[in-house]
């Protein structure tokens, strides 16, 4: 099922996201998160792709099997890194020929070492550009629904979030169905955000993402890396926590229940979790939250 339908017809809809594997230990624990996670029903998956389209064959792979072997539906991470036209559109012939109907489409992040990103040979420099030219192609336009990325607190290389929201509003003007954003820890930060995305006219469903803390030191690299801002809050919670995984992981998933009960009480079109290819927090704060009723 498109994402498109599965957010006309569920709320909140309720999916995750994992990494591909980079060894075959790495992908049996992926698998054994996925069967974990499984009896939640998630509405999908979705699968990241590589920097440099460095894991796209592994998540090609990952994605079909997901679906053909468990039944969930799943998206496919697709960036315009390394690739030209040409090759996005061999990319979407494979993943039409494996069954898979929704790709998340991204610009991608520039390669390590270089400080902005330039794109390929005959490719694409943004991602409106990635969702046109899916959404405009002959034979793949009907095919895929297509969800993209939002920054509530600015994209980390367009702090300014009036023009940021612009390039969002131009992707969804190209053709995409659905924004997942990017973590983000203070709610009133989603919450400003959305409603500046709809006095702009953006009316597709805008889902928050969520990624429950599991290790200190590890979430204050990803909030750097992500231009997102750790409340005082939570920077005192996890005071002291840097060698105490499972006292930070407890804490992570007491805050992140916090944070999406209030979340779906505002009513939002869902939640996407950002697994780390782990299940244990994501299972609490799903328990936790009874969402199985």
């Amino acid at each position: 099922m498109k994402i498109a339908e599965i957010y006309r017809r569920q709320r909140p809809a309720i999916s995750f996201e994992f990494f591909p594997p980079k060894t075959d230990e790495a992908e049996q624990k992926l698998f054994e998160t996925v069967e974990t996670l499984r009896p939640l029903k998630p509405a999908f998956v979705s699968v990241t792709y590589g920097a440099m389209g460095s894991t796209r064959s592994n998540t090609l792979r990952i994605v079909e099997q997901i679906k053909s072997k468990t039944g969930i539906e799943t998206a496919a991470h697709l960036t315009c890194v390394a690739h030209s036209q040409q090759e996005i559109e061999q990319i979407l012939e494979n993943l039409s020929q494996r069954g898979i109907e929704n790709i998340v489409a991204l610009r991608g992040d520039a390669p390590k070492g270089e400080s902005e990103f330039r794109p390929p040979v005959d490719g694409f420099r943004h991602a409106a550009e990635l969702v046109r030219f899916i959404k405009s192609h002959p034979r793949f336009g009907s095919r895929f629904s297509l969800a993209v990325a939002g920054y509530p607190e600015g994209h980390l290389e367009c702090r300014d979030k009036k023009k940021d929201l612009e390039h969002l509003k131009h992707k969804v003007d190209q053709g995409a169905d659905i924004v997942i954003t990017q973590l983000f820890f203070e709610n009133r930060e989603y919450f400003d955000f959305v409603e500046r995305a709809h006095a702009a006219g953006i009316r597709i469903p805008i889902v928050p993402g969520i990624m429950p803390v599991t290790h200190a030191a590890q979430i204050k690299r990803f909030a750097e890396m992500c231009g997102c801002v750790i409340p005082r809050e939570m920077e005192a919670g996890l005071a002291g926590l840097d060698n105490h995984p499972e006292a930070a992981e407890n804490y992570g998933i007491e805050y992140a229940t916090r944070q999406c009960r209030e979340l779906l009480d505002a009513g939002v079109p869902g939640l996407h979790f950002y697994t780390l290819n782990k299940s244990r927090a994501t299972l609490q704060i799903y328990r936790r939250l009874e969402l199985s009723r």
